[in-house]
């Protein structure tokens, strides 16, 4: 079997930033995957479970729920790897078409107070493995990042 696109990035020279994972072509549409890595792969720590769980709550809810982005938004979810994200939008787009609303996003999960949305019994299939306060710090220190990304932090490492 070939070994997948995502397999043939250099994770020992990867850090944390908002890559193009891959672009694929249905019909008339393209689907953007992006790579939202929140960690340095193999030499930070990674997210804690209830942490990446509340973020994919409310970075679901916030990305299904925006105003302009709603409609373009098919998905976004943890990695298994527990180092970033997915998201998937409808779209040709770079890395620097999504930065406003990564931003965006981030300040509104620094703001969240309240129940976590979708996190009750009926609602969730592992509902009390949820953490607001370290999602809030994992998402403090990416939206750092984010606020002056260097080209290392917007292209995987060649």
């Amino acid at each position: 079997m070939e070994k997948i696109a995502s397999f043939q990035v250099d994770h020992l020279r990867l850090k944390p930033g908002v890559y193009v994972s891959r672009q694929d072509q249905f019909g008339e549409t393209t689907l953007t995957t992006f790579d939202l890595r929140f960690k340095e792969p193999n030499k930070e720590p990674v997210m804690d479970q209830p942490a990446l769980h509340t973020l994919e709550h409310l970075g679901a809810t916030f990305l299904r729920s925006h105003k302009e982005w709603a409609d373009r938004t098919v998905y976004f979810g943890p990695m298994g790897c527990r180092t970033g994200f997915y998201v998937i939008f409808e779209g040709k787009l770079e890395s620097m078409d999504i930065l406003p609303l990564l931003r965006e996003m981030c300040d509104w999960i620094l703001d969240f107070e309240g129940a976590i949305p979708g996190a009750l019994p009926a609602e969730c299939g592992n509902c009390l493995e949820q953490n607001l306060t370290m999602a809030q710090w994992e998402v403090k220190r990416y939206a750092e990042l984010l606020r002056n990304p260097a080209r290392e932090n917007l292209n995987y490492p060649s």
